[in-house]
């Protein structure tokens, strides 16, 4: 059986402590592991041999809290459909569907399938000035200097 990296050096470890220093403080002081993690192992390796030195998933056994699979359809149907951003379609999906879902959760389940960004196409655009009040002409209120003008010549 091929054993991987890390299986082979929890292994070494435990072997350290039978065969070379006898001590479990020391063995632990010198691979820079606390004693703990030297019983987790050695109570694994008991129990099941090779087959429990090896990696496990740390992911959890259940998520109670997780949003359910029809809501995580109708978030990526109004993105897709209407390109509502986060916040829209939490209001949405509370408004119309009864469902709470926060505006993070939203973003975190478009950012998971890959929609978190609109296409070019799609984002909204700016203009590329902003409105600035025109400044004043060189024709406009000038009717009155200009009598002043013909006045002073007179």
């Amino acid at each position: 059986m091929r054993l991987s990296r890390r299986a082979r050096h929890r292994l070494a470890v435990l072997r350290h402590v039978e065969e070379v220093s006898g001590s479990v403080a020391a063995t632990c002081r010198y691979y820079g592991i606390s004693r703990q993690c030297y019983y987790i192992w050695l109570r694994r390796y008991e129990a099941e041999g090779l087959e429990g030195l090896k990696d496990r998933s740390s992911a959890p056994h259940h998520t109670p809290h997780a949003i359910k699979a029809d809501v995580v359809e109708k978030n990526l149907w109004l993105r897709q459909q209407y390109h509502f951003g986060p916040a829209k379609i939490a209001m949405y999906l509370e408004r119309y569907h009864d469902v709470k879902v926060s505006s993070s959760g939203v973003w975190r389940i478009l950012k998971k399938v890959g929609l978190n960004r609109l296409p070019a196409s799609q984002r909204y655009k700016r203009r590329s000035t902003r409105w600035k009040r025109q400044p004043m002409c060189l024709g406009h209120g000038l009717a009155d200097e200009g009598a002043d003008v013909r006045d002073a010549e007179q």
